[in-house]
């Protein structure tokens, strides 16, 4: 498992909810190594043609993100995986948001409000998010995902068709 994978937990919150194949067109590939192609090419921006071999090949992760993307694949499985934390009492819906007021100067941009940070600091890492629960970075990793695959659609729908 490389830094940035799905986890166990993760996984087996995710797994559930993912399509079968129909047996009809072959075997998928594991479907856990090509999502965790697609997160790693989300979180790191890598061209598809760049993926790690550790993720298979390439186009086949691209074609079932491309696909999973233009059948609504990915929103229904961050609505499943929602669902499902919230039947389970993990979610807490309660949000309080009001930017209507939240106004600064136009110099209060950017500016520092605290000291700044001691030499020695720096390259300190924050521990670990052990106490986490699975379902949060799940949670994040699939809305990054849909989110993508919002602005792909958007793209391609004002692009101008192109001729092969």
């Amino acid at each position: 498992m490389g830094r940035g994978d799905l986890s166990g937990a993760e996984w087996e919150r995710l797994r559930p909810f993912l399509p079968v194949s129909n047996g009809r067109c072959g075997r998928w590939r594991d479907h856990r190594q090509v999502i965790d192609g697609i997160l790693h090419r989300v979180r790191t921006g890598v061209q598809w043609c760049d993926l790690p071999e550790r993720f298979g090949p390439w186009k086949i992760v691209y074609e079932r993100h491309r696909l999973w993307s233009a059948d609504g694949a990915w929103k229904c499985l961050l609505q499943q995986v929602q669902a499902a934390a919230d039947a389970a009492g993990e979610i807490d819906w309660d949000i309080s948001v009001d930017s209507t007021i939240v106004r600064a100067q136009q110099h209060a941009a950017g500016a520092r409000t605290g000291p700044p940070p001691t030499p020695g600091s720096r390259g300190v890492e924050e521990p670990g998010h052990q106490d986490e629960a699975p379902w949060l970075s799940l949670h994040a990793r699939l809305v990054e995902v849909v989110l993508e695959a919002r602005s792909w659609a958007a793209r391609a729908a004002g692009s101008s068709p192109s001729s092969t």
